[in-house]
Protein backbone atom coordinates (compact mmCIF):
# COMPACT_ATOMS: atom_id res chain seq x y z
CA UNK A 1 0.00 0.00 0.00
CA UNK A 2 1.29 3.31 -1.18
CA UNK A 3 0.81 6.54 1.09
CA UNK A 4 0.34 9.67 -0.58
CA UNK A 5 0.23 13.26 1.59
CA UNK A 6 -1.64 15.94 0.12
CA UNK A 7 -0.05 19.35 2.27
CA UNK A 8 -1.98 21.86 -0.05
CA UNK A 9 -5.23 22.49 -0.85
CA UNK A 10 -5.99 20.91 -3.89
CA UNK A 11 -9.51 20.09 -5.43
CA UNK A 12 -10.99 16.69 -4.46
CA UNK A 13 -12.30 15.52 -7.59
CA UNK A 14 -8.90 16.23 -9.12
CA UNK A 15 -7.46 13.73 -6.92
CA UNK A 16 -10.21 11.33 -7.03
CA UNK A 17 -8.17 8.51 -9.28
CA UNK A 18 -5.83 8.31 -6.06
CA UNK A 19 -9.07 7.81 -3.59
CA UNK A 20 -10.41 5.38 -5.74
CA UNK A 21 -6.81 3.41 -6.28
CA UNK A 22 -7.06 0.41 -4.41
CA UNK A 23 -3.22 0.19 -3.20
CA UNK A 24 -3.14 3.98 -2.23
CA UNK A 25 -3.89 5.68 1.09
CA UNK A 26 -4.66 9.60 0.41
CA UNK A 27 -3.62 11.35 3.19
CA UNK A 28 -5.01 15.46 3.75
CA UNK A 29 -3.02 18.01 5.84
CA UNK A 30 -2.75 21.48 4.12
CA UNK A 31 -0.65 24.46 6.88
CA UNK A 32 1.83 22.12 7.83
CA UNK A 33 5.23 23.86 9.37
CA UNK A 34 8.51 22.75 7.55
CA UNK A 35 9.66 20.96 11.06
CA UNK A 36 5.85 19.44 11.32
CA UNK A 37 6.43 18.02 7.90
CA UNK A 38 9.66 16.62 8.71
CA UNK A 39 7.98 14.89 11.35
CA UNK A 40 5.46 13.09 9.69
CA UNK A 41 6.63 12.67 5.60
CA UNK A 42 9.09 9.45 6.43
CA UNK A 43 6.17 7.52 6.53
CA UNK A 44 4.92 8.29 2.94
CA UNK A 45 5.97 7.48 -0.33
CA UNK A 46 4.24 11.05 -2.03
CA UNK A 47 3.78 14.38 -1.91
CA UNK A 48 1.72 16.49 -3.53
CA UNK A 49 1.51 20.27 -3.68
CA UNK A 50 0.81 23.44 -5.18
CA UNK A 51 2.52 26.68 -3.93
CA UNK A 52 2.46 26.85 -0.71
CA UNK A 53 4.40 24.52 0.58
CA UNK A 54 8.03 25.16 0.35
CA UNK A 55 9.46 21.63 -0.52
CA UNK A 56 12.93 22.03 1.38
CA UNK A 57 16.44 19.96 0.94
CA UNK A 58 15.38 19.12 4.90
CA UNK A 59 11.78 17.70 4.48
CA UNK A 60 13.18 15.21 1.76
CA UNK A 61 16.06 14.37 3.53
CA UNK A 62 13.22 12.98 5.83
CA UNK A 63 11.32 11.57 3.24
CA UNK A 64 13.19 8.07 2.78
CA UNK A 65 10.84 6.85 1.09
CA UNK A 66 9.47 9.46 -1.08
CA UNK A 67 9.95 7.97 -4.83
CA UNK A 68 7.89 11.68 -6.37
CA UNK A 69 6.52 15.09 -5.93
CA UNK A 70 4.02 16.42 -7.36
CA UNK A 71 3.36 19.62 -8.13
CA UNK A 72 -0.50 20.66 -9.22
CA UNK A 73 0.39 23.63 -11.45
CA UNK A 74 2.97 24.99 -13.79
CA UNK A 75 6.04 26.11 -11.81
CA UNK A 76 8.04 24.15 -9.33
CA UNK A 77 9.83 27.58 -7.32
CA UNK A 78 8.84 25.92 -4.22
CA UNK A 79 10.66 22.76 -4.55
CA UNK A 80 14.30 22.12 -4.36
CA UNK A 81 14.52 20.55 -7.35
CA UNK A 82 18.60 19.70 -6.70
CA UNK A 83 18.40 18.08 -3.95
CA UNK A 84 15.48 15.93 -5.30
CA UNK A 85 17.47 15.24 -8.06
CA UNK A 86 20.45 14.18 -5.57
CA UNK A 87 18.14 11.29 -4.20
CA UNK A 88 16.93 10.17 -6.94
CA UNK A 89 12.64 11.70 -6.09
CA UNK A 90 11.01 12.63 -8.97
CA UNK A 91 9.63 15.76 -9.29
CA UNK A 92 6.33 15.99 -11.44
CA UNK A 93 3.99 19.43 -12.39
CA UNK A 94 1.46 19.47 -14.65
CA UNK A 95 2.05 21.96 -18.02
CA UNK A 96 -0.75 21.42 -19.89
CA UNK A 97 -3.52 22.09 -17.33
CA UNK A 98 -3.84 25.48 -17.14
CA UNK A 99 -3.66 26.12 -21.01
CA UNK A 100 -6.82 27.20 -21.75
CA UNK A 101 -7.96 28.39 -18.65
CA UNK A 102 -4.96 31.36 -19.41
CA UNK A 103 -5.80 31.33 -23.29
CA UNK A 104 -9.57 32.60 -22.25
CA UNK A 105 -8.72 34.74 -19.64
CA UNK A 106 -6.11 36.64 -22.46
CA UNK A 107 -9.41 36.24 -24.69
CA UNK A 108 -11.27 38.22 -22.18
CA UNK A 109 -8.49 40.63 -21.01
CA UNK A 110 -8.51 41.83 -24.93
CA UNK A 111 -12.35 42.15 -25.15
CA UNK A 112 -12.44 44.20 -22.07
CA UNK A 113 -9.98 46.79 -23.07
CA UNK A 114 -11.29 47.22 -26.41
CA UNK A 115 -14.47 47.68 -24.79
CA UNK A 116 -13.22 49.01 -21.71
CA UNK A 117 -15.90 47.29 -19.74
CA UNK A 118 -14.36 47.82 -16.17
CA UNK A 119 -14.14 51.43 -16.67
CA UNK A 120 -17.59 51.54 -17.86
CA UNK A 121 -18.92 49.22 -14.94
CA UNK A 122 -17.37 51.48 -12.43
CA UNK A 123 -18.79 54.08 -13.28
CA UNK A 124 -22.31 52.71 -13.65
CA UNK A 125 -22.27 51.07 -10.37
CA UNK A 126 -21.30 54.99 -8.87
CA UNK A 127 -24.54 56.23 -10.28
CA UNK A 128 -23.27 58.20 -13.21
CA UNK A 129 -24.61 57.02 -16.89
CA UNK A 130 -21.98 57.87 -18.98
CA UNK A 131 -22.49 56.60 -22.64
CA UNK A 132 -19.07 57.62 -24.14
CA UNK A 133 -17.29 54.95 -24.12
CA UNK A 134 -16.24 54.16 -27.47
CA UNK A 135 -14.48 51.22 -27.82
CA UNK A 136 -13.09 48.94 -31.16
CA UNK A 137 -13.98 45.47 -32.76
CA UNK A 138 -12.08 42.58 -32.86
CA UNK A 139 -13.08 42.04 -36.44
CA UNK A 140 -10.60 43.01 -38.92
CA UNK A 141 -8.08 44.07 -36.57
CA UNK A 142 -4.11 42.52 -36.40
CA UNK A 143 -3.52 40.40 -33.23
CA UNK A 144 0.43 40.09 -32.49
CA UNK A 145 1.30 36.91 -30.31
CA UNK A 146 4.94 36.70 -29.49
CA UNK A 147 5.11 33.22 -28.24
CA UNK A 148 3.55 30.74 -30.12
CA UNK A 149 3.63 27.75 -27.64
CA UNK A 150 0.63 25.91 -26.02
CA UNK A 151 -1.20 28.97 -25.15
CA UNK A 152 -0.60 31.15 -27.94
CA UNK A 153 -1.42 28.73 -30.46
CA UNK A 154 -4.80 28.36 -28.33
CA UNK A 155 -5.15 32.17 -28.60
CA UNK A 156 -4.77 32.33 -32.42
CA UNK A 157 -7.25 29.53 -33.33
CA UNK A 158 -9.51 31.70 -31.08
CA UNK A 159 -8.63 35.14 -32.97
CA UNK A 160 -8.95 33.59 -36.42
CA UNK A 161 -12.63 32.78 -35.37
CA UNK A 162 -13.29 36.67 -34.12
CA UNK A 163 -12.41 37.29 -37.63
CA UNK A 164 -8.75 38.71 -36.53
CA UNK A 165 -5.86 38.62 -38.70
CA UNK A 166 -2.59 37.20 -36.66
CA UNK A 167 0.91 37.79 -36.77
CA UNK A 168 3.06 35.41 -34.79
CA UNK A 169 6.70 35.70 -33.44
CA UNK A 170 8.30 32.38 -32.01
CA UNK A 171 12.02 31.86 -32.59
CA UNK A 172 10.87 27.83 -33.02
CA UNK A 173 7.91 28.67 -35.33
CA UNK A 174 8.34 27.26 -38.48
CA UNK A 175 7.03 28.31 -41.59
CA UNK A 176 4.93 25.22 -42.29
CA UNK A 177 3.61 25.19 -38.75
CA UNK A 178 1.99 28.61 -38.81
CA UNK A 179 0.54 28.67 -42.16
CA UNK A 180 -1.12 25.45 -41.39
CA UNK A 181 -2.26 27.67 -38.01
CA UNK A 182 -3.29 30.33 -40.32
CA UNK A 183 -0.66 32.75 -38.83
CA UNK A 184 1.88 35.03 -40.76
CA UNK A 185 5.36 34.46 -39.08
CA UNK A 186 6.78 38.40 -37.55
CA UNK A 187 9.45 39.75 -36.06
CA UNK A 188 9.07 41.53 -32.95
CA UNK A 189 9.78 44.80 -33.96
CA UNK A 190 7.20 44.10 -37.58
CA UNK A 191 4.14 42.74 -34.94
CA UNK A 192 4.93 46.31 -33.33
CA UNK A 193 4.25 48.45 -36.15
CA UNK A 194 1.50 46.48 -37.46
CA UNK A 195 -0.40 45.25 -34.77
CA UNK A 196 -3.88 46.34 -33.32
CA UNK A 197 -3.50 44.16 -30.09
CA UNK A 198 -0.99 42.54 -28.81
CA UNK A 199 -0.54 39.47 -26.32
CA UNK A 200 2.64 37.85 -24.73
CA UNK A 201 2.85 34.47 -23.98
CA UNK A 202 6.56 33.47 -23.40
CA UNK A 203 8.48 32.69 -20.77
CA UNK A 204 10.08 35.17 -18.97
CA UNK A 205 14.05 34.64 -19.58
CA UNK A 206 16.94 36.48 -20.06
CA UNK A 207 16.04 36.84 -23.76
CA UNK A 208 12.40 37.89 -22.97
CA UNK A 209 13.16 40.43 -20.53
CA UNK A 210 11.67 43.70 -22.08
CA UNK A 211 10.98 42.29 -24.96
CA UNK A 212 8.33 45.11 -25.28
CA UNK A 213 9.59 48.47 -24.50
CA UNK A 214 10.72 51.67 -25.68
CA UNK A 215 11.86 51.12 -29.31
CA UNK A 216 8.82 48.39 -29.76
CA UNK A 217 6.64 51.32 -28.49
CA UNK A 218 8.00 54.20 -30.79
CA UNK A 219 6.71 51.74 -33.64
CA UNK A 220 3.25 51.12 -32.66
CA UNK A 221 0.41 52.81 -33.95
CA UNK A 222 -1.39 54.99 -31.59
CA UNK A 223 -4.55 53.00 -30.41
CA UNK A 224 -2.63 49.76 -30.34
CA UNK A 225 -3.64 47.53 -27.09
CA UNK A 226 -1.45 45.30 -24.97
CA UNK A 227 -2.02 42.47 -23.13
CA UNK A 228 -0.03 40.41 -20.55
CA UNK A 229 -1.36 37.34 -19.30
CA UNK A 230 1.88 35.42 -19.12
CA UNK A 231 5.02 36.81 -17.02
CA UNK A 232 5.65 40.24 -15.45
CA UNK A 233 8.99 41.98 -16.79
CA UNK A 234 8.31 40.43 -20.74
CA UNK A 235 7.08 44.11 -21.26
CA UNK A 236 8.80 47.32 -19.87
CA UNK A 237 5.68 48.53 -17.52
CA UNK A 238 7.20 51.87 -17.01
CA UNK A 239 7.78 51.99 -20.51
CA UNK A 240 4.04 51.30 -21.08
CA UNK A 241 3.18 53.92 -18.98
CA UNK A 242 5.07 56.55 -20.82
CA UNK A 243 3.25 54.98 -24.35
CA UNK A 244 -0.21 55.62 -22.44
CA UNK A 245 0.61 59.11 -21.30
CA UNK A 246 2.05 59.39 -25.43
CA UNK A 247 -1.34 58.74 -26.75
CA UNK A 248 0.53 55.79 -28.48
CA UNK A 249 -1.76 53.04 -26.36
CA UNK A 250 -5.17 53.32 -25.93
CA UNK A 251 -5.63 50.66 -23.17
CA UNK A 252 -3.77 47.54 -21.59
CA UNK A 253 -5.06 44.33 -19.60
CA UNK A 254 -2.39 43.02 -17.25
CA UNK A 255 -2.83 39.90 -14.83
CA UNK A 256 0.86 39.43 -13.82
CA UNK A 257 3.71 42.13 -12.59
CA UNK A 258 7.23 42.56 -12.56
CA UNK A 259 6.54 42.04 -8.73
CA UNK A 260 4.16 40.85 -7.54
CA UNK A 261 2.16 41.63 -5.30
CA UNK A 262 2.79 45.19 -6.73
CA UNK A 263 3.15 48.28 -4.50
CA UNK A 264 0.43 50.57 -3.78
CA UNK A 265 1.72 52.90 -5.84
CA UNK A 266 2.43 51.33 -8.62
CA UNK A 267 1.30 53.47 -12.29
CA UNK A 268 -0.95 50.54 -13.26
CA UNK A 269 -3.06 50.82 -10.19
CA UNK A 270 -4.40 53.98 -10.62
CA UNK A 271 -4.25 54.41 -14.88
CA UNK A 272 -8.03 54.72 -15.89
CA UNK A 273 -6.55 53.04 -19.34
CA UNK A 274 -4.80 50.07 -17.58
CA UNK A 275 -7.15 46.86 -16.49
CA UNK A 276 -5.18 44.43 -13.87
CA UNK A 277 -6.28 40.94 -12.13
CA UNK A 278 -4.32 39.82 -9.20
CA UNK A 279 -2.36 36.51 -10.97
CA UNK A 280 -5.88 34.50 -12.19
CA UNK A 281 -4.48 32.57 -15.23
CA UNK A 282 -5.43 29.05 -13.94
CA UNK A 283 -8.01 30.25 -11.98
CA UNK A 284 -10.55 28.01 -13.01
CA UNK A 285 -12.79 25.28 -11.42
CA UNK A 286 -11.80 23.26 -14.75
CA UNK A 287 -7.82 23.93 -14.66
CA UNK A 288 -7.19 23.53 -11.18
CA UNK A 289 -8.99 19.83 -11.00
CA UNK A 290 -7.33 19.33 -14.71
CA UNK A 291 -3.78 19.86 -13.00
CA UNK A 292 -4.69 17.88 -10.22
CA UNK A 293 -6.28 15.07 -12.21
CA UNK A 294 -2.79 15.36 -14.65
CA UNK A 295 -0.39 15.16 -11.66
CA UNK A 296 -2.61 12.24 -9.70
CA UNK A 297 -2.25 9.87 -12.73
CA UNK A 298 1.63 10.75 -12.90
CA UNK A 299 1.91 9.79 -9.53
CA UNK A 300 0.09 6.50 -10.26
CA UNK A 301 2.44 5.77 -12.98
CA UNK A 302 5.73 6.27 -11.31
CA UNK A 303 4.46 4.35 -7.56
CA UNK A 304 3.51 1.58 -9.67
CA UNK A 305 6.91 1.57 -12.02
CA UNK A 306 4.91 2.67 -15.49
CA UNK A 307 6.11 4.80 -17.89
CA UNK A 308 5.85 8.47 -17.13
CA UNK A 309 5.53 12.27 -18.68
CA UNK A 310 6.32 15.56 -17.37
CA UNK A 311 8.85 14.88 -15.05
CA UNK A 312 11.07 17.79 -14.61
CA UNK A 313 14.17 16.95 -12.95
CA UNK A 314 16.96 14.34 -13.97
CA UNK A 315 15.56 10.71 -14.78
CA UNK A 316 16.65 7.41 -13.15
CA UNK A 317 20.09 6.19 -15.40
CA UNK A 318 21.86 2.65 -14.80
CA UNK A 319 24.81 3.28 -12.93
CA UNK A 320 27.54 1.74 -15.29
CA UNK A 321 25.95 4.31 -18.30
CA UNK A 322 25.89 7.23 -15.97
CA UNK A 323 29.24 6.76 -14.74
CA UNK A 324 30.17 7.09 -18.78
CA UNK A 325 28.49 9.89 -19.54
CA UNK A 326 28.40 12.17 -16.39
CA UNK A 327 31.39 13.92 -17.46
CA UNK A 328 29.96 14.78 -21.08
CA UNK A 329 26.80 16.07 -19.59
CA UNK A 330 27.98 19.54 -19.09
CA UNK A 331 29.87 19.90 -22.07
CA UNK A 332 27.15 18.60 -24.08
CA UNK A 333 24.86 21.26 -22.34
CA UNK A 334 27.24 23.57 -23.53
CA UNK A 335 27.65 22.97 -27.48
CA UNK A 336 23.97 23.18 -27.34
CA UNK A 337 23.76 26.54 -25.60
CA UNK A 338 26.36 27.96 -28.10
CA UNK A 339 24.37 26.79 -30.82
CA UNK A 340 21.51 27.78 -29.43
CA UNK A 341 22.92 31.39 -29.46
CA UNK A 342 24.50 31.44 -32.67
CA UNK A 343 22.27 30.06 -35.23
CA UNK A 344 19.45 31.97 -36.73
CA UNK A 345 15.94 31.16 -37.49
CA UNK A 346 13.53 28.23 -36.29
CA UNK A 347 15.37 25.07 -35.91
CA UNK A 348 14.57 22.24 -38.28
CA UNK A 349 16.82 19.89 -37.49
CA UNK A 350 20.00 18.37 -35.33
CA UNK A 351 22.23 16.50 -36.03
CA UNK A 352 24.58 14.77 -33.00
CA UNK A 353 27.32 12.82 -34.05
CA UNK A 354 29.33 10.75 -30.73
CA UNK A 355 33.15 9.63 -31.98
CA UNK A 356 35.94 7.89 -29.97
CA UNK A 357 34.81 6.69 -26.44
CA UNK A 358 31.27 7.12 -27.21
CA UNK A 359 30.71 4.73 -29.68
CA UNK A 360 29.71 2.18 -27.41
CA UNK A 361 26.96 3.70 -25.11
CA UNK A 362 23.48 4.75 -24.53
CA UNK A 363 23.67 8.26 -25.33
CA UNK A 364 19.79 8.86 -24.68
CA UNK A 365 20.68 10.44 -21.88
CA UNK A 366 23.62 12.96 -23.13
CA UNK A 367 21.02 13.80 -25.90
CA UNK A 368 18.65 15.54 -23.95
CA UNK A 369 21.20 17.67 -22.26
CA UNK A 370 22.25 18.94 -25.82
CA UNK A 371 18.84 19.30 -27.01
CA UNK A 372 18.16 20.97 -23.63
CA UNK A 373 21.18 23.44 -24.53
CA UNK A 374 19.96 24.54 -27.81
CA UNK A 375 16.60 25.68 -26.34
CA UNK A 376 17.38 26.98 -23.49
CA UNK A 377 17.55 30.38 -24.19
CA UNK A 378 14.06 30.40 -25.35
CA UNK A 379 11.89 27.75 -23.60
CA UNK A 380 10.89 28.29 -19.95
CA UNK A 381 10.12 24.70 -19.02
CA UNK A 382 12.75 22.84 -21.19
CA UNK A 383 14.66 20.22 -19.21
CA UNK A 384 16.27 17.10 -20.06
CA UNK A 385 12.96 15.09 -19.52
CA UNK A 386 11.18 16.88 -21.67
CA UNK A 387 13.58 18.17 -24.27
CA UNK A 388 13.23 15.85 -26.88
CA UNK A 389 9.26 16.26 -26.73
CA UNK A 390 9.50 19.91 -26.46
CA UNK A 391 11.98 19.92 -29.59
CA UNK A 392 9.94 16.98 -31.92
CA UNK A 393 6.69 19.20 -30.90
CA UNK A 394 7.95 21.59 -32.60
CA UNK A 395 8.57 19.81 -36.03
CA UNK A 396 12.62 19.48 -35.32
CA UNK A 397 13.97 15.99 -36.57
CA UNK A 398 16.47 14.54 -34.60
CA UNK A 399 19.23 12.56 -35.88
CA UNK A 400 21.91 10.69 -33.59
CA UNK A 401 25.09 9.06 -35.57
CA UNK A 402 28.30 7.12 -34.79
CA UNK A 403 31.50 6.78 -36.26
CA UNK A 404 34.86 5.46 -35.08
CA UNK A 405 36.37 8.89 -36.92
CA UNK A 406 37.05 11.66 -34.21
CA UNK A 407 39.91 13.85 -35.77
CA UNK A 408 42.55 12.31 -33.10
CA UNK A 409 40.67 12.95 -30.19
CA UNK A 410 39.86 10.36 -27.95
CA UNK A 411 36.50 11.38 -27.90
CA UNK A 412 34.44 13.99 -30.21
CA UNK A 413 30.96 15.09 -30.07
CA UNK A 414 29.94 17.10 -33.10
CA UNK A 415 26.28 19.05 -33.34
CA UNK A 416 24.70 20.68 -36.33
CA UNK A 417 21.78 22.86 -36.26
CA UNK A 418 20.04 23.08 -39.56
CA UNK A 419 17.48 26.56 -39.86
CA UNK A 420 15.58 27.59 -43.05
CA UNK A 421 18.75 30.49 -42.96
CA UNK A 422 21.76 28.53 -41.93
CA UNK A 423 23.76 25.44 -40.93
CA UNK A 424 25.66 25.85 -37.71
CA UNK A 425 28.05 23.66 -36.69
CA UNK A 426 30.37 22.98 -33.32
CA UNK A 427 32.33 20.06 -32.18
CA UNK A 428 33.69 19.71 -28.59
CA UNK A 429 35.93 17.41 -26.38
CA UNK A 430 36.85 16.44 -22.98
CA UNK A 431 40.88 16.81 -23.05
CA UNK A 432 42.73 15.00 -19.73
CA UNK A 433 43.79 18.02 -17.55
CA UNK A 434 42.35 20.61 -19.88
CA UNK A 435 38.39 19.96 -19.37
CA UNK A 436 35.71 20.87 -21.61
CA UNK A 437 37.16 22.51 -25.05
CA UNK A 438 35.33 23.25 -28.13
CA UNK A 439 37.99 22.72 -30.81
CA UNK A 440 35.56 23.23 -33.80
CA UNK A 441 32.90 26.27 -35.13
CA UNK A 442 31.59 25.44 -38.65
CA UNK A 443 35.16 24.90 -40.97
CA UNK A 444 37.13 26.27 -38.41
CA UNK A 445 39.85 24.56 -35.99
CA UNK A 446 39.36 26.30 -32.63
CA UNK A 447 40.53 25.38 -29.33
CA UNK A 448 39.03 27.00 -26.20
CA UNK A 449 37.49 25.95 -23.10
CA UNK A 450 33.71 25.95 -22.92
CA UNK A 451 33.04 28.39 -19.69
CA UNK A 452 32.96 32.36 -18.91
CA UNK A 453 31.85 35.20 -21.02
CA UNK A 454 33.05 34.70 -25.06
CA UNK A 455 32.65 37.01 -27.71
CA UNK A 456 32.67 35.29 -31.37
CA UNK A 457 33.37 37.81 -34.10
CA UNK A 458 33.44 36.59 -37.95
CA UNK A 459 35.97 38.61 -40.12
CA UNK A 460 38.07 38.80 -43.11
CA UNK A 461 41.31 37.28 -42.31
CA UNK A 462 43.13 40.90 -43.28
CA UNK A 463 46.24 42.14 -40.78
CA UNK A 464 45.43 44.26 -38.34
CA UNK A 465 42.63 43.34 -37.52
CA UNK A 466 43.35 41.32 -33.99
CA UNK A 467 45.10 44.84 -33.09
CA UNK A 468 41.60 46.56 -33.70
CA UNK A 469 39.91 44.66 -31.73
CA UNK A 470 41.69 44.14 -29.01
CA UNK A 471 42.38 48.25 -28.67
CA UNK A 472 38.51 48.36 -28.91
CA UNK A 473 37.62 46.61 -25.93
CA UNK A 474 41.00 47.65 -23.70
CA UNK A 475 39.73 51.21 -24.56
CA UNK A 476 36.13 49.94 -23.34
CA UNK A 477 38.03 48.49 -20.11
CA UNK A 478 37.24 44.65 -21.36
CA UNK A 479 39.84 42.39 -20.18
CA UNK A 480 40.74 39.75 -22.88
CA UNK A 481 41.66 36.61 -21.09
CA UNK A 482 42.54 34.45 -23.70
CA UNK A 483 42.08 34.59 -28.05
CA UNK A 484 41.63 32.05 -30.65
CA UNK A 485 41.82 32.12 -34.27
CA UNK A 486 40.28 30.14 -36.82
CA UNK A 487 40.58 30.34 -40.53
CA UNK A 488 41.19 27.85 -43.98
CA UNK A 489 42.52 29.97 -46.11
CA UNK A 490 44.99 33.20 -45.94
CA UNK A 491 43.03 36.36 -46.65
CA UNK A 492 39.41 34.45 -46.86
CA UNK A 493 36.58 34.28 -44.17
CA UNK A 494 37.95 34.01 -40.69
CA UNK A 495 36.67 33.41 -37.03
CA UNK A 496 37.84 34.86 -33.36
CA UNK A 497 37.06 33.55 -30.29
CA UNK A 498 37.81 35.47 -27.31
CA UNK A 499 37.06 34.91 -23.66
CA UNK A 500 36.50 37.93 -21.62
CA UNK A 501 36.51 39.06 -18.19
CA UNK A 502 32.90 40.62 -17.89
CA UNK A 503 30.28 40.97 -19.92
CA UNK A 504 30.61 43.55 -22.63
CA UNK A 505 28.55 46.23 -23.19
CA UNK A 506 26.16 46.51 -26.15
CA UNK A 507 27.70 49.79 -27.04
CA UNK A 508 31.02 48.05 -27.59
CA UNK A 509 29.90 45.04 -29.36
CA UNK A 510 28.27 47.77 -32.00
CA UNK A 511 31.19 49.60 -32.08
CA UNK A 512 33.18 46.24 -32.86
CA UNK A 513 30.82 45.75 -35.53
CA UNK A 514 31.87 48.96 -37.30
CA UNK A 515 35.64 47.98 -37.53
CA UNK A 516 36.46 47.79 -40.97
CA UNK A 517 36.48 43.54 -42.34
CA UNK A 518 34.51 42.38 -39.26
CA UNK A 519 31.38 40.84 -40.71
CA UNK A 520 29.70 39.84 -37.73
CA UNK A 521 29.89 40.12 -33.91
CA UNK A 522 28.25 37.49 -31.18
CA UNK A 523 28.14 37.77 -27.60
CA UNK A 524 28.05 34.14 -25.77
CA UNK A 525 27.64 33.18 -22.29
CA UNK A 526 28.25 29.58 -20.93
Amino acid sequence: MFKVLVSDPISDMGIQMLYDATDVEVVKQSGLSEDELIAIIGEYDALLVRSQTKVTEKIMTAGTKLKVIGRAGVGVDNIDLEAATKRGIIVINAPDGNTIATCELTFAMMMATARMIPQAYKKTVGGEWDRKFIGVELRNKTLGILGMGRIGSEVAKRAKVFGMNVIGYDPFLTEERAEKMGVKLGTVNEIAAQADFITVHTPLTPETRHLISRTQFELMKPGIRIINCARGGIIDELALVEAIDQGIVAGAAFDVFEVEPPAKDHPFLNNPKVIVTPHLGASTIEAQENVAIDVSEEVLHILRNEPFKNAVNMPPVPADVLNKLQPYFSLGEKIGSVLGQIAQGAVSEIIINYAGDLMDVDTSPLNRYIVKGIFQNQLESINIINAMHLAKSRGVNIVVQKSNASNSFTNLVTVTVKTKQEEKTLAGTLLAGFGERIVRIDQYPVDFAAEGNLLLISHNDKPGIIGRVGTLLGSNQVNIATMQVGRKVIGGSAIMVLTIDKTAPAEVLAELTKLDEIVNVRALTL
